[in-house]
């Protein structure tokens, strides 16, 4: 058979663009766990496209061969073959790809790692095999190793945040490679993305501040309140998913509360949101908080003025690296979105199958 290249789009997560409701909360600590909750973001979903299965190769027969007959001019025997009652074995099932982000053309921050969704689990035994068929390019070279989560995704992100301005390719070459498990990638796939400016913000939750940089320099220094003690924010780095101009938030959904008569219930749809994890964490206004600054009384989420909120939401971009500190819940899981930069670095290669690489000419 043979190999085409293909492209697909990219979601952010498997779980996180199911249409729903999101909420700020304690719900969940991995992307796995997130999965099974019912905690959902209203983001569309990006375009994806499904490889389409492989026809299965046409059976043919060999050529007859007949015995001679005998000079007694008896009958001859019907002539038969053994190849023309064989039938070749049908082709394996397909090792298909289900998501690459970012998505082919982005431009992400500094703190966005590659992340591959298969959609059946590779084995183990198969996973340094799969990496070396995942070729990552940039324009100026980068240190950095594929990290697996799980059977269904793997990560691959540099050992420090990438420089402004890299170009970057990822070509999955996988026609013929096996995922251990009885099924054989048929294509080929081709991605590429730019890093752009170097956008940071750091949140202090005891200090009430948020501050946001660019390059270095500071932007701006805002006011904002974290989670409260019943309800702490997560601490530690997480990129941005992505963000929605209006997202609805409840309690039920992240699994608070869904008794209307408890202190702790809400169900809101508030505006611009900047998502921070699949468990349900965005930093956004909220109407119950419009003035913050002075506490810590949300269920998680990051709150800001409204005039903050606008701005920031429209300053950011998916990838950007958001770190909170002070809080008392400890750091996100990695897979919890895309907070690939909470494990260390020898953790991170703990979990590669090829380890530590430079990636190749742009």
């Amino acid at each position: 058979m043979g190999r085409r290249k293909g492209s697909i789009g990219a979601v952010f997560l498997v779980g996180a663009v199911l249409a729903g409701a999101g909420a700020c909360g304690a719900g969940g600590t991995s992307a796995a766990a997130d999965a099974a909750a019912p905690h959902t973001t209203a983001a569309a979903p990006a375009p994806t496209t499904s490889d389409p299965a492989p026809s299965a190769p046409a059976s043919s027969a060999s050529p007859t061969h007949t015995a001679s007959a005998p000079a007694t001019r008896q009958p001859s025997a019907p002539a038969t073959t053994a190849s023309a009652t064989q039938k070749k074995a049908p082709a394996p099932p397909p090792m298909l790809l289900n998501t690459i982000t970012p998505t082919g053309g982005a431009t992400v921050g500094v703190a966005m790692p590659v992340s591959v969704v298969f959609t059946d689990p590779v084995a183990p035994s198969a996973r340094s095999a799969v990496e070396r068929h995942l070729k990552v390019s940039a324009s100026r070279a980068t240190t950095g190793a594929w990290h697996w989560f799980s059977g269904t995704r793997v990560d691959w992100r540099p050992k420090s945040y990438w420089k402004p301005g890299t170009k970057v390719a990822v070509d999955a070459d996988l026609a013929g490679v096996s995922n251990g498990n009885g099924r054989v990638g048929t294509h080929s796939y081709h991605h590429a993305f730019t890093i752009g400016d170097d956008v940071e913000a750091t949140v202090s939750v005891t200090a009430h501040t948020m501050r946001v940089t660019r390059d270095g320099a500071t932007v701006r220094t805002v006011p904002i309140d974290a989670g409260s003690t019943s309800w702490p924010s997560w601490d530690g780095t997480m990129a941005v998913i992505d963000k929605q101009p209006k997202v609805r938030m409840t309690s039920c959904s992240v699994g608070i509360s869904c008794d209307k008569k408890d202190k702790d219930y809400y169900d809101l749809t508030l505006p611009w949101d900047v998502h921070l994890t699949n468990s349900g964490t965005y930093l956004h206004y909220s109407t119950g908080d419009p003035y913050p600054g002075h506490s810590v009384g949300s269920h998680g989420c990051v709150h800001l003025s409204l005039a903050d909120a606008k701005w920031f939401y429209r300053y950011v971009k998916q990838g950007d690296p958001i770190t909170i500190t002070g809080s008392p819940r400890g750091k996100a899981a990695a897979d919890n979105g895309y907070a690939d930069f909470n494990l260390s670095w020898s953790q991170w290669l703990a979990g590669s199958g090829s380890g530590a690489g430079t990636t190749l000419p742009y």
